[in-house]
């Protein structure tokens, strides 16, 4: 059997991935264990890796290099994957963790502030109610400025479609005052 098919076998044959599996266990942890200093992520990662195994068995080609050359440029993307997941929890950690305490005069703004927010959130909450078909048109019209025919052709759909789904959508959020002044005409 092709060595590319072998590897492409290792998806589908839990025999084949478990051979794979133990021939190269220990050269992936030991990839791993040189860039990683912590015995639980070593762990995490090296399962992480032959998770990715199955998913990308069918991109080795065995002209470009060994099975231990394609094993370690998926462990590398693994391990690069980790490092900007780290790096994002990290700098979202140091965000947070900088933060002042809100004083009194802090929370009246924030208030001032949600309260004034209000009607925005009541057009969000309602967009997010209406019907997918009547949304998309709605947006296209309204946020992005197209005419009715123009969205007919962005989604696909007859003029006439359209403009009955502008009409539900529009009917639907009559009441709210933010929504009817942007969408006259």
């Amino acid at each position: 059997m092709p060595v590319r098919r072998k590897q492409a076998g290792i998806a589908r044959d839990p025999a084949a991935f478990e051979a794979f599996y133990r021939r190269h266990v220990d050269a992936v942890t030991r990839f791993i264990a040189r860039r990683v200093d912590d015995p639980h992520t070593v762990a995490d990662l090296v399962a992480e890796v032959f998770m990715a195994v199955l998913d990308s068995a069918h991109t080795y080609r065995p002209g470009l290099g060994t099975e231990i050359a394609w094993l370690y440029g998926v462990a590398r993307n693994t391990l690069s994957a980790e490092r900007r997941r780290a790096f994002k929890e990290g700098r979202l950690a140091s965000r947070l963790g900088g933060r002042r305490v809100l004083d009194a005069d802090d929370l009246v703004r924030l208030e001032e502030r949600i309260d004034a927010g209000r009607a925005a959130r009541e057009v969000l909450a309602a967009l997010a109610d209406l019907p997918e078909g009547e949304r998309a048109v709605l947006e296209l019209v309204v946020v992005d400025q197209l005419t009715v025919a123009e969205a007919a052709v962005a989604l696909g759909i007859r003029q006439g479609t359209a403009k009955v789904r502008l009409h539900r959508a529009r009917r639907t959020l009559r009441g709210l005052p933010l929504v009817m002044e942007g969408m006259a005409g």
